[in-house]
């Protein structure tokens, strides 16, 4: 089938400090017992942080490589920095600009994408695929991720997820000789959009269609690209806690070494750029096969979920 675009090449960056879940008890006022649901119900053992990391660096270590490595740099038309958090900087400082220019693409258009929270990162591709079609079939469009859990208030999700620093870059064309994407499902739960500060029988009730509306739009996703379950080698998710993804195993009835998790003990949650380290983890260790479908995964609150079907082409 045609594809809807194609990933020329991923890479991912984050801090080198590593921190323990327990050391992050106290400057999140967690109990005891709340750093023991992160550990042993979420999964969460390290994280990655590093306040002396400024965003723009980090951001732009993950995407150096890829356009070290393009013959034809004039060709990326568009920078695209894709975000979870509203504010990632003053209001007078444009994070997308400032890395297309150290990267040296000032010929690109450049501007951020958020509102779908830590989805943002799977709905970019879409939309820099969107800007692509019917283009010069030559161009291409760089999409990154990246921010800074910069205060108590975005470390932490409650009862849910501890906030992790990293940067993702990946390299879009309309129809490169990349890794095929077949498919891309997006669903939001608009009635859930003030998810932070909703009653606690709103939170239980998104707490109970979270996993049937994830699998639903994984399975939406491999439908569209003319596959089945069984075609696809590993489901490539976001981090946000083992139990999350437990449930989510369980309604699609797959097995659960066919999700790739060992990154939420490594690195927890890392707003939109989980997909794409977990990508590069997976083809450093040499798990991702020639020829084989894989499906990318994630949801932002509020609560827009994404599955996008790709298939290998090498080490990218």
């Amino acid at each position: 089938m045609t594809p809807l675009l194609t990933l020329e090449r991923i890479e991912s960056a984050m801090p080198d400090r590593t921190v323990v879940v327990e050391a992050m008890a106290r400057p999140l006022g967690l109990s005891r017992a709340k750093v023991a649901l992160f550990r042993r119900v979420h999964g969460l053992h390290t994280l990655r942080l590093d306040e002396e990391v400024p965003l723009v660096d980090m951001v732009v270590s993950a995407a150096r490589d890829i356009v070290a490595g393009l013959a034809e740099p004039h060709r990326v038309r568009y920078v695209i920095h894709a975000r979870a958090i509203h504010q990632v900087a003053p209001p007078a400082t444009d994070i997308a600009r400032q890395v297309r220019d150290r990267l040296g693409l000032g010929h690109a258009e450049a501007f951020s994408l958020t509102q779908q929270n830590c989805a943002t990162g799977l709905g970019a591709l879409a939309v820099a695929g969107a800007l692509l079609r019917g283009g010069d079939p030559r161009d291409r469009a760089l999409v990154v991720t990246g921010e800074k859990s910069f205060s108590p208030l975005v470390r932490l999700v409650p009862n849910t997820a501890i906030m992790g620093e990293a940067a993702a870059a990946c390299l879009v064309a309309a129809d490169g000789t990349g890794h095929p994407v077949l498919s891309h499902v997006s669903r939001t739960l608009g009635e859930f959009s003030d998810l932070v500060s909703l009653p606690a029988e709103e939170l239980a009730r998104f707490g109970k269609v979270y996993a049937p509306t994830l699998a639903e739009v994984v399975r939406r996703a491999v439908d569209e690209a003319s596959l089945s379950l069984s075609d696809v080698d590993l489901i490539i998710p976001h981090n946000v806690n083992l139990m999350a993804w437990r449930q989510t195993i369980a309604e699609l009835d797959v097995p659960s070494e066919r999700v790739f998790l060992d990154n939420v003990a490594r690195y927890s949650h890392c707003f939109a750029s989980d997909v794409f380290v977990n990508y590069t983890t997976l083809r450093e260790e040499g798990r991702l096969t020639e020829g084989r479908h894989y499906v990318m995964a994630s949801v932002g609150a509020g609560a827009t979920f994404h599955a996008a079907v790709l298939t290998y082409r090498g080490p990218r």
